[in-house]
């Protein structure tokens, strides 16, 4: 079977990036990857994927070069930084980027690769955090050739539930801003709500099944309301700093595009301050800590 599946490559072997591509290798996709910090590679080395030391040698290897990296500027440095990808990419080879990065960026960037080696490039941000990974249902909003997004659909099957061609590249970047708008303002939320039930003497663990199918449910509701009322802050499923570099993403683009989007700045704010206060490295559940503290 494995002869039959095309060849793929994978840099960026994090939180989202070690189950996304365990999952490919459980699928049978001959798969090479390329991290950083190459120890990270370990578990999926011992399961078969073979490693490689530049992200250039990646180009090598496949016929699609997959993303997940931290932000604009790193993705930008594996592209076309030295030994990066641009150095031995070739016309009809696809780059997808996971990535959730500057819509622009993103653009710039993927018509410099097109010219420069003849590589097309989709962005395929995704939402549903490492559960979502892990269990192949991540929701991916893509942007790119319609040819080459339906090229890469049948892969991506094994990722997500659902991938929703959005228009040109870039339109799937600027569809995850607005996913991590609503999720931040959310989760800024939910962790207003859970400290005053808390001030007010109700017991907090009881509001997720308390408020579960009703208009104020949601997935981070359900998710984060029970960690913050519990203060369990591990493991980290995901990062504030990643949620604060999304929401200067979007407060960016909307001064680009000339949009009012008040909220998501003052959002951008609270999450800079809480970050501010040592928590960048922390899940965001740890949110509710910046309204305990502040409790007169």
């Amino acid at each position: 079977m494995t002869a039959s599946l095309p060849a793929l490559a994978f840099a960026g072997i994090g939180l989202m990036g070690l189950p996304m591509t365990q999952r490919l290798l459980a699928a049978g996709f001959p798969l090479h990857v390329w991290n950083r910090t190459a120890a990270k590679c370990a578990p999926l080395t011992a399961a078969g994927a073979g490693l490689c030391t530049s992200p250039a040698q990646l180009c090598g290897q496949a016929e699609i070069v997959m993303l997940c990296l931290a932000d604009t500027a790193v993705v930008r440095d594996v592209v076309f930084g030295p030994g990066g990808i641009a150095e031995s990419a070739k016309p009809g080879q696809l780059l997808v980027d996971f990535s959730s990065i500057e819509p622009a960026a993103t653009r710039e960037m993927a018509a410099e690769l097109l010219a420069r080696t003849g590589m097309h490039w989709v962005d395929a941000p995704v939402s549903g955090g490492t559960p979502g990974a892990a269990a192949g249902t991540l929701a991916i909003m893509a942007g790119g050739r319609e040819q080459d997004i339906e090229q890469i659909r049948p892969i991506l099957a094994h990722l997500g539930q659902r991938l929703t061609r959005m228009g040109e590249v870039g339109a799937g970047q600027v569809t995850k801003v607005g996913n991590q708008m609503i999720v931040a303002c959310n989760a800024l939320v939910i962790a207003e709500v859970v400290a005053m039930a808390e001030r007010a003497g109700v017991d907090a663990r009881l509001l997720a099944p308390a408020l579960a199918g009703g208009f104020a449910d949601s997935k981070p509701l359900q998710i984060l309301a029970p960690q913050m009322a519990a203060s369990q802050f591990e493991p980290v499923k995901w990062h504030v700093r990643t949620l604060l570099k999304d929401l200067d993403t979007a407060v960016k683009l909307s001064q680009q595009l000339g949009a009012a989007t008040p909220i998501s700045a003052l959002a951008a704010q609270l999450m800079r301050q809480h970050g501010g206060q040592g928590y960048l490295e922390a899940d965001p559940a740890t949110l509710v800590e910046l309204y305990r503290e502040h409790v007169q």
